[in-house]
């Protein structure tokens, strides 16, 4: 049977969103290089979506607008809280997408509560609170490849290791604790038994959510310091807490 030459289908990438709050060119300018200054890897030839929904589109001029942007060596993806046609015309003509608005912060959070209470209920686990006959752990759950976009991997009742990348779109998950040693871009879920002392650690930071015992972050809940730096993620009196490893 012969081969499609293309296929096209859906998928889930981790993008920064830049907040335009400001029309004058010079203050964001300004902005993007003292931002910048502070994480240079991070931000170099980042992709990134600009969200103009606090800009006066009467004052916008977005030529200049996406000259300054580009200029501090971000690529620009799409274009989104843009609601003027005048506008979204003018983007659309210098060559950029006008992307349509995600779900909510707090619609996406009740969601990733859903699915955590989906995932505990499938492996039969009662509740995400402390539970006090949880299995002893078994040997620990060793993996050497990297971790692809899609792919999902559950420790039962065991620690987890990686020696490599984790995409995003991965799903790590584990009853004890997650070691990455890689660039951590998907999604981190320890402790999923209930056990609250599990903790994770990671050598490049990037997750789209992490997880110990049902207490969870999303990527934007991240302190920025610690994007792409090692760490240890862990709960401090049912809190989640980060520290640096270096």
């Amino acid at each position: 049977m012969q081969k499609k030459p293309i296929e096209i289908k859906g998928s889930n990438f981790t993008l920064l969103v830049l907040y335009l709050k400001d029309n004058n060119i010079d203050l964001i300018n300004k902005s993007l290089y003292k931002k910048i200054k502070e994480y240079p890897q991070f931000f170099k030839n980042a992709p990134i979506i600009l969200n103009v929904s606090n800009l006066l589109l009467d004052q916008m001029n977005w030529s200049k607008i996406k000259d300054v942007v580009i200029s501090h060596g971000f690529f620009i993806v799409g274009v989104t809280g843009c609601k003027d046609e005048y506008i979204k015309k003018i983007v659309i003509n210098s060559g950029l997408p006008i992307l349509l608005e995600g779900k909510k912060i707090e619609n996406l959070k009740k969601d990733i509560n859903e699915n955590i209470s989906t995932f505990y209920k499938v492996h039969n686990f009662k509740n995400i609170k402390v539970n006090k006959k949880i299995k002893k752990i078994e040997k620990t759950h060793i993996i050497n490849k990297p971790v692809r976009s899609g792919q999902k991997i559950y420790a039962k009742y065991s620690d987890l290791i990686v020696i490599n990348n984790v995409s995003a779109g991965a799903e790590l998950v584990a009853d004890g604790n997650i070691h990455i040693y890689g660039s951590l871009r998907g999604r981190v879920l320890a402790g999923a038994n209930g056990d609250i002392k599990s903790n994770i650690f990671c050598t490049a930071l990037f997750a789209e959510l992490l997880s110990i015992s049902g207490k969870y972050w999303l990527s934007d809940q991240i302190p920025l310091e610690f994007i792409g730096k090692s760490a240890q993620i862990y709960l401090n009196n049912k809190v989640l807490t980060i520290n640096s490893l270096n």
